[in-house]
This record gives C-alpha cells, sequence and structure tokens, in this order.
C-alpha cells in the first residue's frame, strides 16, 4: 500500500503485483465520520489483487487530508471538487465507489463530469437524508442522538457505533480500533446532504451505475437505496444479513465480489 499526496490530499493506492494492471482504475470515496482507511482494511488490496489499481482519497478534513479551516466549514462542493482534482491527478478517469456520504460525493459529481461507471454502496439518497433521519428518530432515537455526538466530537458508546454500521458480528477489539479511526464530520456537509445541496439528476452524466444496500442497515436502509435505484431507473442490490459498513462487515468480500463481476460484464 502507498499514500500518496494529492496536493493537500490524502490517497492510498493499491497496485496490481505480477500481473499487468487492467485499464480502468478504480477510486473510492468514504462516508460521513471515516477516512480512506475504511477501504485498505479489505476492498483496496482485494481488488489490487484482481489486476485494478485501487486508489481511496480521504475528502477534505478527514485522515491525512487538508485541516486548515475548520472541518464545519467543507460543504458539499468541496468534497466534491476534492474528488475532481483526484481523478483529474490520476492516469485514467477512473470508476467511482462511493458509500453513504461519499456516494453523494458520486453523485454531486457527475453533475460536471462523466466517468466509466459507478458504484454507490448504501448511498445518500438523491433526495437527500431527511428520510433516513426521520427514521431514525422513530425507530433508533438513540442512535441519532450518540452519531450526532459523533459528530460534535463527543464519546459515544462503542455499542453505537456497533448498531450504526454492523450487523454481523464484530469483536470488541476491532470495533474499538475503528471507533479510534472514527471522526467529526462537517455539520455544513450534513446540512447540505439533508436539504440544501441535493443532486439534480436532470443535470447528471449517466454512466452504468451500480446500487447496493444492506437489509439491516439502520442509516440507509433499503427503501432508501430502492428510492435512489428509482430515480435512475436501475434495480438496487440488497445484500442480506448485513448492516450500513459493507465493506467492513464479516461478509464483505460478498459485496467485493459482485461488484467485481459487474465491472468485469462490462470490461471494465
Amino acid at each position: 500500500m502507498n499514500t500518496s499526496r494529492f496536493g493537500e490530499l490524502e490517497v492510498l493506492c493499491h497496485t496490481p503485483a505480477g500481473q499487468p494492471a487492467r485499464p480502468t482504475p478504480l477510486l473510492f470515496v468514504h462516508g460521513a465520520y471515516t477516512a480512506a482507511w475504511c477501504w485498505d482494511e479489505h476492498f483496496l488490496p482485494w481488488f489490487a489483487a484482481r489486476g485494478w489499481t485501487s486508489y481511496a482519497l480521504s475528502l477534505s478534513g478527514h485522515g491525512g487530508s487538508r485541516a486548515s479551516t475548520p472541518l464545519d466549514a467543507f460543504s458539499l462542493d468541496d468534497y466534491v471538487a476534492d474528488l475532481g482534482e483526484v481523478v483529474a491527478a490520476l492516469p485514467e478517469t477512473p470508476v467511482l465507489i462511493g458509500h453513504s456520504m461519499g456516494g453523494m460525493v458520486v453523485q454531486k459529481y457527475l453533475e460536471r463530469s462523466d466517468v466509466p461507471a459507478v458504484v454507490l454502496m448504501s448511498s445518500v439518497p438523491p433526495q437527500g437524508l431527511m428520510g433516513s433521519a426521520m427514521g431514525l428518530m422513530f425507530k433508533k432515537p438513540s442512535l441519532l442522538a450518540d452519531l450526532n455526538r459523533i459528530m460534535g466530537g463527543g464519546q459515544p458508546q462503542l455499542d453505537s457505533l456497533r448498531d450504526a454500521l454492523f450487523h454481523q458480528p464484530i469483536d470488541d477489539a476491532t470495533l474499538l480500533r475503528y471507533y479510534r479511526l472514527s471522526q467529526p464530520e462537517s455539520h455544513r456537509a450534513i446540512w447540505d446532504m439533508t436539504l440544501f445541496n441535493l443532486p439534480r439528476p436532470a443535470l447528471m452524466h449517466r454512466p452504468p451505475m451500480l446500487i447496493l444496500g444492506a437489509e439491516h442497515d439502520h442509516l440507509i436502509p433499503p427503501d432508501q437505496v430502492l428510492m435512489t435505484a428509482t430515480v435512475y431507473g436501475r434495480q438496487a442490490e440488497i445484500f442480506a444479513d448485513m448492516g450500513h459498513g459493507m465493506m467492513l462487515e464479516r461478509d464483505w468480500e460478498k459485496v467485493a465480489a459482485f461488484i467485481a463481476g459487474w465491472l468485469d460484464e462490462r470490461q471494465l
């Protein structure tokens, strides 16, 4: 694994070893409260071992990327600009794979540029966060409160992180490690995704798009994933027995293999 600097942005990269690289690289975009590290656990080495040069960026204010201004000053448009900066620096235009907030960043990026293909994993829908926030308020009110504490830099219980990200078993040591890697999120970006800067599908490029969700996702539940699929005229694939953190769940490889098969079908 290489950690590169693309200007002031941290980008993790895994390259295929002992085989020629496929022509189209992959660029992974993380969700709220996290950074590029969430892809480095499993997905980046797995896809690189199958021939894809695989990158993951940390958005501004996240991981090792630029933090010259307060986190709450970063907007969704700033995150989209980060993505554009990295895409422009790569030798070939990549497939974009966005999780949760990262899926919203990818959707907004498509308003300005085209890419070979897009994968949205448990993505914020084009209608924004309001629907999932209302659902949480009624079904999991304590989880919503704990997420707000994470966003404010507070100290929520590990059980809340488990509830938010995982349905399958995860050991306490791994969970604690993930918690220590997690961080607050920009309030401005959250408001942008809730009300103020939603995607405009009529203006978006429409590359091939794969839409994935998880059966037991409390943050972006299956009905929200189906809304995304309906807007873009696609079918959604909902993975059984999984939670929001699909790339970190015990059965993460099922998701990776499904994405790889989809990319192979399109010769990407």
